[in-house]
């Protein structure tokens, strides 16, 4: 389970950084940053956890309860389907995640990042693989953001219901490839990965697009 040692250690405010969607093959690359400034209640820290090993209605109580809690911050930004095409999704999840700190009420003393690797966000940032569940600020984070594009990827679906958007949040499962293949690609799709790519050139082919 994620502690607060590492922010404790910093002092100061200390952002968590995290960000969601890097392998869907549709909707945007989702990024959130978090500050306890006053810290983490107990009966909070004690079921913050990586947003992966959640189940969906812990992460939405988790999620509405973080806004409440004294001294917190919250940024969030994100990446587009068109600006992960143009930058590659290393880069726009980078975007996404300097968009999030940006919007922090003012640029935080030091910033934790779940990765291998960050972008600048104009101070000094530490990487911590396996950081959403090691570091309540990154976990905090990853909750957020996955909510917040949990939600993108439902109102999507509402308009392209055929790719089970609301169940899948735009990853290749099955019925998602299907529609590509029977419906065909969306403005929502990210035209250069493969799956999606390869189907574009099979309907250039067949004079489809």
């Amino acid at each position: 389970m994620p502690d607060f040692t590492r922010e404790m250690q910093h002092g100061g405010r200390v952002a968590g950084v995290d960000e969601v969607g890097r392998g869907p093959l549709a909707g945007p690359v989702v990024a959130a940053a978090v500050v306890f400034a006053a810290g983490v209640p107990d009966d909070l820290a004690a079921v913050i956890d990586d947003s992966k090993k959640l189940k969906p209605m812990l992460r939405e109580a988790i999620a509405a309860r973080l806004p409440t809690v004294p001294g917190i911050e919250i940024g969030l930004g994100a990446a587009s389907t068109s600006e992960i095409d143009d930058m590659n999704i290393h880069h726009a999840a980078h975007l996404a995640m300097q968009r999030a700190v940006a919007r922090l009420p003012s640029v935080p003393d030091h910033v934790l990042v779940d990765g291998n690797k960050a972008p600048d966000f104009g101070c000094s940032t530490q990487t911590l693989v396996g950081g959403d569940g090691l570091s309540l600020s990154i976990a905090a984070a990853s909750i957020i953001a996955k909510v917040v594009r949990d939600r993108i990827m439902a109102r999507l679906d509402a308009r392209w219901p055929a790719y089970g958007w609301d169940r899948n949040a735009g990853y290749g499962t099955p019925v998602h490839r299907h529609a590509l293949t029977t419906v065909g690609v969306t403005p929502h799709h990210r035209k250069t990965f493969g799956t999606v790519r390869r189907q574009l050139e099979l309907f250039n082919r067949e004079g489809r697009a």
